[in-house]
């Protein structure tokens, strides 16, 4: 017989400075080496091994190891879901000095919440296709003192965002196979409360499958350090013509 759920546990993994760095490194979804973890957590690598170790162990990380090097990785997407929860409730880390706050303004632009899309870009997104009806079912705004949305019971799952026929034909005709994701156990469409701008960004099946296709044709791209999204001259016409999605100037 197991008792109660011991969140403590969890809570003592993340609690730690150069724990929480890692997670947020990881937070795009991507699997990274123990060398560039210990430089994002600005660590030495003996002391990230073993901050690496506990994470792993406590459910958090998963780990493979390529020829000399261990790649590092979210166990889920569950796990990604939570550190959104945790940057939602968080205070902002304070700015101290021009290149902190260039990457701060990135990351709240344009960044991936594990495979998809987040940050003004992602909810940017969500508000456009719901403007033009090809999702119906929500307004796209974090309402936590309404009694009909966003209850903590049911996070991402409260609000039943569903494909018109219109984006059906639209989406599928900008590259997205729906057959596909039908055929997947994951569900088609969830929806993320985004920690920095505190709207709804699009997740579930169709939310990757977005978010891969811009990458397929070269509107975003990765920067080379950190989980900040670029978007690029191309993606910058694209999400103009193609969803009306207009962004300040990057930084």
């Amino acid at each position: 017989m197991q008792g109660d759920a011991d969140i403590a546990k969890i809570g003592s993994l993340v609690a730690d400075p150069a724990r929480a760095r890692i997670l947020l490194a990881l937070g795009d979804g991507r699997a990274l080496a123990a060398s560039v973890l210990a430089d994002e957590a600005g660590i030495a690598a003996s002391t990230a091994s073993a901050h690496l170790s506990k994470l792993v162990d406590g459910g958090l990380l998963t780990v493979e190891r390529h020829g000399r090097h261990r790649y590092f990785a979210l166990a889920g997407s569950d796990v990604g879901e939570l550190i959104e929860a945790l940057a939602r409730l968080a205070p902002p880390a304070p700015v101290r000095s021009l290149r902190q706050g260039t990457t701060a303004h990135a990351v709240r632009r344009a960044r991936t919440c594990y495979d998809h899309l987040a940050g003004m870009l992602g909810t940017g997104l969500m508000q456009s296709l719901i403007d033009r009806e090809l999702l119906t079912g929500g307004d796209g705004c974090f309402d936590p003192g309404s009694a009909r949305r966003d209850r903590l019971s049911a996070p991402g799952a409260d609000l039943d965002y569903r494909v018109t026929q219109h984006g059906l034909r639209e989406l599928t005709e900008f590259g997205i196979d729906f057959e596909a994701l039908a055929a997947r156990p994951r569900p088609v469409i969830r929806y993320c409360v985004d920690w920095s701008e505190q709207r709804h960004h699009l997740a579930g099946g169709l939310g990757a499958a977005l978010a891969e296709r811009m990458f397929e044709l070269g509107w975003v791209s990765r920067a080379r350090r950190g989980r900040a999204l670029r978007i690029t001259q191309e993606g910058q016409v694209g999400l103009r013509e193609q969803f009306g999605v207009q962004l300040g100037p990057a930084r």
